[in-house]
C-alpha cells in the first residue's frame, strides 16, 4: 500500500463561543495516500476550512490524532513542526498572499530564506519555478503589475519552492474568472501527474471534478468519500 501522507483518526476541534462550546469537527477519520488528488467540499460552516487549518498545522485539534508523512503532529515541538511543514507542505490560498514590495522572484524564494538556503540558490530555484508556471519573463516585476490569475501562478510557484510532497489549496480559484480558474486547475493537474499530492477546498463542482476523489463535509463530519473517475 502507498504510504499515507495524511492520516487523521477521530479528529475533533471545538471552539468556545458566547453560546458555549461549538464542535467544528466531530471525530473525523481520513487517509490520503501519496499521489492522491482530493477535493474537500461542503457548505459554509461544515468544518472543511477548520479541517484544512489542522492539516496545515495552523491550528491544533481538540481531540484525536493527526499523522503527517508518518509523524504524529501532537508529539512534535514547535521547531520540529516548523521543519516538517517547511519540507512537506506547500500552501496556496484564495488571496494569493504575495508581498507587494517584493519582486515575483523574491516572493517565490521567500520560504527558502527560512530554510537557510543561500541567496544565489534561492533566486535560481525561484526563477526555474516561475518559468514552470509561465511567468519567467516577469521575475523582476512587482505583484501589482500582473493579473490575478498570474498572481495565483506565482503563489503556486512559491508553494513548490521547497519541493513539497503535499500541496494544500484553500479555494485557489475563488477570486478568479472561469477561464483563469481552468488555467490554474490545469496547472494543478500537471503537478499531480508529476506525483505531488494535492488536497484542495472548493465549493465549485466544476473545480472539484478535476480531483480523482471528493470528500464532503457537513456539520463537522464527513458524509461522503468517493472516487470521481477523473483523469488528472
Amino acid at each position: 500500500m502507498t504510504e499515507a501522507v495524511i492520516r487523521v483518526e477521530g479528529l475533533g476541534k471545538s471552539y468556545q463561543t458566547a453560546a458555549g462550546e461549538f464542535p467544528a469537527l466531530r471525530g473525523v477519520n481520513l487517509r490520503v495516500d501519496g499521489g492522491e488528488y482530493l477535493a474537500i467540499m461542503g457548505p459554509s460552516g461544515s468544518g472543511k476550512s477548520t479541517f484544512m487549518n489542522l492539516l496545515g498545522c495552523l491550528d491544533r485539534p481538540s481531540s484525536g490524532a493527526y499523522f503527517l508523512a508518518g509523524a504524529n503532529v501532537a508529539e512534535m515541538d514547535r521547531d520540529a513542526l516548523a521543519r516538517l511543514r517547511n519540507h512537506t507542505l506547500g500552501f496556496v490560498f484564495q488571496g494569493f498572499n504575495l508581498l507587494p514590495r517584493m519582486s515575483l522572484q523574491d516572493n517565490v524564494a521567500l520560504p527558502l530564506v527560512y530554510a537557510g538556503v543561500d541567496k544565489a540558490s534561492r533566486r535560481a530555484r525561484a526563477r526555474v519555478l516561475l518559468e514552470r508556471v509561465g511567468l519567467g519573463q516577469y521575475a523582476d516585476s512587482l505583484p501589482n503589475r500582473i493579473s490575478g490569475g498570474q498572481q495565483q501562478r506565482v503563489a503556486i510557484a512559491r508553494a513548490l519552492v521547497n519541493q513539497p510532497r503535499l500541496i494544500l489549496a484553500d479555494e485557489p480559484t475563488g477570486n478568479l474568472d472561469s477561464q483563469t480558474s481552468e488555467d490554474i486547475m490545469a496547472l494543478f493537474d500537471s503537478l499531480n501527474r508529476d506525483g505531488i499530492t494535492i488536497v484542495l477546498v472548493t465549493h465549485e463542482l466544476d473545480i472539484a471534478e478535476h480531483a480523482r476523489r471528493q470528500v464532503r463535509f457537513r456539520d463537522g463530519c464527513i458524509i461522503s468519500d468517493h472516487l470521481t473517475g477523473a483523469a488528472a
